[in-house]
């Protein structure tokens, strides 16, 4: 039986010839390559739901142990049970999902609470004398090699050095030197998984062109593979939003470490400085704030570049201390942690609700609202997102049998990645990830192409 379709085919006339065709297509096609190199969609790498900066010479080997204990303790102390971090959110959670999202949360803490850690030569430490941040690269490189051995890191791990600029640029240089070149004496050659620079306050693309030509130039010195030390850009100036010509430089930042950058930092504070905000009103919910990431999710999109939003700097700390503390302090106590937990899971919670999965922590404490709404986040969407993604496996499984083009793997892979997130975080369990009518084995292979692919070979 002959298909209509082949049979109008075989029955239509053209008029362009394979000869007329070969120019335009080519130029077509190379324009396509050219595109789809700078745009090859969301990436099916893990990203981290945070990252943690805390001042370089304070780290330890197991200092990320120890922030998830006092991250529990917090927990335990200001919210000890679910019905309690309820009510300080302010989220009307049934019983059960807040029993649920309050276990899963426990059991981070006590397992990962620190999926991604800096070590911060920046704001977080100062300026010191030259011969104090020697001494300080080097003690934070051999902490991060005892930790290596011992098994102690976070799954992500890296330093951020002092600006490119004029001022802080020769000081930036030399703690980078320093801090790589001893770390990788001490391990025998190697980096931590996941090991990253962060560059802060870009100002232009040619500030992450230098750090990206430094780092060919350590690389090859020290024995290391070419590229396997990426850079982070943080923007945190308006000139990295809109240049001086008017245009938005985001992707000519990312395209100026020249394949390094996997990811991009939102510094809310010095942001809204440069931008004339005054201290008071200086927040992660400022207008102007969300018209920085609108420039960076749009001008990204499709980059595979991961987006980081900031940190909320209200620390939910106890403000009296001491071991005999009067009710009314005891009171004030719990009034300053609850508020805020609830700002800081208010915030986090516009970060993922704009299409943002990760932002700074910078007090173990606050590690309770940002699992709290990563948790929250992907369990309420559950459901939606499974049965979503089950229809378009479906989808997949239709266009395998019948032999139609099936192109959209694109979306596929942004649907797997809701739940690749929720995975690696701890939010979404792999037994909740089969509703979809994935198996595990396909779940695991992080790309929807091969899930595709792998659908239309059985």
């Amino acid at each position: 039986m002959v298909r209509l379709s082949h049979y109008n085919r075989t029955m239509s006339q053209t008029s362009l010839t394979p000869e007329d065709l070969a120019p335009v297509v080519a130029s077509l096609a190379d324009e396509n390559r050219t595109f789809m190199s700078v745009y090859p969609g969301e990436s099916d790498r893990r990203q981290a739901v945070h990252t943690v900066y805390g001042g370089a010479h304070l780290f330890k080997a197991d200092s990320t142990g120890k922030l998830g204990d006092v991250a529990l303790r917090s927990l335990r102390k200001f919210a000890p049970d679910a019905a309690a971090l309820a009510r300080i959110l302010g989220a009307s959670w049934q019983a059960a999902f807040a029993e649920k999202l309050y276990a899963r949360i426990v059991e981070k803490l006590s397992r990962e609470p620190v999926e991604d850690f800096r070590l911060d030569f920046e704001d977080g430490y100062g300026n010191r004398v030259d011969s104090e941040e020697d001494g300080h690269a080097a003690q934070g490189a051999r902490q991060v090699a005892a930790g290596m051995t011992a098994g102690t890191l976070p799954p992500f791990i890296g330093i951020r050095i002092k600006p490119f600029n004029e001022d802080l640029r020769e000081r930036a240089i030399r703690t980078l030197d320093i801090f790589i070149t001893t770390l990788v004496q001490e391990t025998g050659g190697k980096l931590p998984e996941n090991f990253v620079v962060t560059l802060p306050k870009v100002q232009l693309a040619a500030q992450v062109t230098a750090c990206a030509a430094l780092l060919t130039m350590l690389e090859k010195k020290l024995g290391l593979a070419h590229g396997s030390i990426p850079i982070e850009p943080m923007i945190e100036t308006p000139q990295s939003i809109i240049d001086r010509h008017g245009n938005c430089p985001l992707l000519g930042i990312v395209l100026a470490a020249e394949g390094r950058c996997r990811s991009v930092h939102f510094g809310v504070y010095d942001y809204t400085a440069s931008s004339g905000i005054t201290a008071a009103y200086q927040a992660m919910g400022h207008p102007t704030c969300d018209f920085a990431r609108a420039h960076m999710i749009v001008s990204l999109a499709g980059t595979g570049v991961h987006l980081s939003d900031g940190a909320t700097n209200i620390l939910p700390v106890a403000p009296h201390r001491g071991e005999n503390p009067t009710p009314e302090q005891i009171a004030q106590n719990f009034a300053a942690v609850h508020g805020a937990w609830k700002l800081g899971f208010d915030d986090n919670m516009h970060s993922l609700v704009n299409g943002i999965y990760q932002g700074w922590d910078l007090h173990p404490a606050q590690f309770v609202a940002r699992y709290a709404a990563v948790y929250s986040f992907f369990l309420q969407g559950l459901e939606a997102a499974s049965g979503r993604l089950k229809a378009f496996v479906e989808k997949a499984a239709l266009a395998s049998l019948f032999g139609d083009v099936f192109d959209d793997a694109a979306t596929g892979q942004g649907l797997l990645n809701f739940f690749l997130r929720g995975i690696a975080c701890g939010a979404i369990t792999e037994a909740e990830a089969l509703e979809t009518g994935l198996s595990l084995e396909e779940i695991r292979s992080r790309s929807f192409y091969k899930i595709l692919t792998g659908r239309r070979k059985g």
